[in-house]
């Protein structure tokens, strides 16, 4: 059966996009730094009968994160699909408008979005090459594309995160592996500021499922 690996599962896009893999014969593979949250998501998907295991990892450990991956692979017997998507937490973090960002306003982001989707990618394109086939899908914030003063130092984390994987769908054009970006551009769930657009995770989450089919897109913007 082919393997979905999703780096940074959460209960939100994470469950929703191993849902849709999971719908379509696909085992999951899901990576987050909490195990006990992780197991959560595993047993939830095992009661829906999709096939499903933890492997615990900060992302931000890079050997970590690599273990972790091939790991996956050796249990699952390799990874079809990545999916990057750890959460910077915005609600919880300290901002910065472009003027008032500082390096380290920005170094930890960097770390969190960028360098562990770098990190992801080489734990499994290898692999992906040999076959000459297989799927990468990196998840942003809508401000990667339309960036917001607010979020001057959490936007430039992004855009260089989308301007690497827009990057590497190029130089993976003709090599049967799919690199694409998907940017959301709204809050998902409840919870988020006033008046702010809103979706669910389930509503995002088919577009995960027609990159990796269709094959002829390197970015969605899913926004209201």
């Amino acid at each position: 059966m082919p393997t979905l690996a999703i780096v940074g599962a959460g209960p939100g896009m994470g469950l929703a996009i191993a849902r849709t893999f999971g719908a379509q014969g696909y085992e999951v593979a899901l990576i987050a730094r909490n195990r006990a949250k992780l197991d959560d998501l595993v047993g939830q998907l095992t009661a829906e009968g999709i096939t499903a295991a933890a492997f615990p990892a900060d992302v931000l450990d890079h050997d970590a994160l690599a273990q972790a991956l091939k790991d996956a692979a050796t249990v699952f017997g390799g990874i079809d699909v990545l999916e990057h998507s750890p959460s910077p937490g915005i609600g919880s973090m300290a901002l910065a408008s472009p003027s008032q960002t500082n390096p380290s306003d920005v170094q930890g982001l960097i770390d969190l979005l960028f360098y562990s989707a770098i990190t992801a990618t080489q734990a499994v394109l290898p692999a992906m090459r040999e076959a000459g086939a297989g799927t990468l899908l990196y998840t942003n914030g809508g401000g990667s594309v339309d960036p917001h003063p607010m979020l001057g130092n959490v936007n430039a984390a992004q855009a260089a995160l989308r301007n690497w994987v827009l990057n590497l769908h190029k130089e993976l054009a003709g090599t049967g592996i799919q690199a694409a970006h998907v940017a959301i551009g709204v809050w998902i769930g409840a919870g988020g500021p006033p008046g702010a657009p809103t979706a669910e995770a389930e509503e995002i989450a088919p577009l995960y499922w027609d990159l990796h089919t269709q094959r002829d897109e390197v970015e969605r913007v899913f926004t209201v």
